[in-house]
């Protein structure tokens, strides 16, 4: 029986060895890249071209830094960006809480045939054109509110916020209406107060949303001034490639500012306020999606 015990524990220790090799090579994976882009933004264009998998570069420098921010698009995207996430945020979350509360409440008359028209639409929509027209029907193109309503409620986020309000006792509501409470009263009163945390994650994974938004406002606006940051970024970068396949001498001469560390400057720039706020925050992820996508 010792024995058996033994060769158990080898068994498992063994495992334990090739799960945590496993783990770090997945875990140098992830992380290697990202030292090298912020080693590459930090390094001069010399000790780049000698060492391209560079993680700690040997004569760090501020200059990448200083030429993308010297970029006023840079500032047009992050004020952008801030707006979309001030606007485009609160009402995702106030149209996605009220359609998830009317959908998961009571058996009044179409109820199903809404449900079943809201989760078609995760698999097929009317497309970019047609949204397109209504858009500039509505005469929203070129103006932030044209991304705003193109993604105000994302289905999936609102499957997830109608579980959890699913699972709360049906007989709260019972008892509230039995006090002479209304609808509203009760999903501001007593629904939101227990949906905290389902609320809390929602508005992070809308929060992330809007401050990655690029595709909506590549398609409705073409005025400079109003593209959020990924869209800035996404300039850079192209123009970056475009002077490097170039080879006159006007290019060569703009090759001295390092466009690759441009680049990796861009992309930290970008993802830090997300990098700064993630980490305190991930729990939240985790946590309310399994809240959510469970009904109890």
């Amino acid at each position: 029986m010792k024995k058996k015990n033994q060769i158990h524990k080898k068994r498992f220790d063994a495992v334990d060895v090739v799960v945590v090799i496993l783990l770090t090579l997945w875990m140098l994976l992830v992380i290697v890249p990202f030292v090298n882009a912020i080693s590459i933004s930090f390094a001069t264009q010399k000790e780049y071209v000698d060492n391209p998998l560079m993680l700690f570069p040997s004569q760090p420098t501020l200059k990448s830094y200083k030429l993308l921010l010297n970029d006023y698009r840079i500032w047009v995207g992050f004020r952008t960006s801030f707006l979309l996430v001030v606007v485009g945020v609160p009402v995702s979350m106030l149209l996605t809480t009220m359609l998830a509360y009317g959908t998961s409440r009571g058996n009044y008359p179409g109820k199903k045939i809404i449900i079943g028209g809201i989760l078609f639409t995760m698999l097929f929509n009317g497309g970019i054109i047609p949204l397109y027209l209504q858009m500039k029907e509505m005469r929203l193109t070129n103006t932030i509110w044209s991304v705003v309503l193109a993604g105000t409620v994302n289905v999936f986020y609102f499957v997830i916020m109608r579980n959890y309000f699913q699972s709360l006792p049906e007989s709260l509501m019972e008892s509230a209406r039995l006090d002479g409470a209304g609808e509203w009263r009760i999903l501001f009163e007593i629904i939101l107060p227990l949906s905290k945390p389902i609320i809390a994650t929602l508005t992070l994974f809308y929060l992330v949303d809007r401050w990655n938004e690029w595709y909506n406002a590549l398609i409705f606006i073409r005025n400079t001034d109003l593209q959020p940051l990924q869209l800035v970024l996404r300039s850079i970068v192209m123009e970056s490639s475009i002077v490097n396949n170039v080879t006159s001498a006007a290019a060569m001469e703009q090759m001295q500012n390092f466009n690759m560390g441009v680049k990796m400057a861009a992309v930290i720039v970008t993802i830090l306020p997300v990098m700064c706020v993630y980490p305190f925050l991930q729990k939240h992820f985790a946590q309310g999606v399994m809240v959510g996508a469970v009904k109890a």
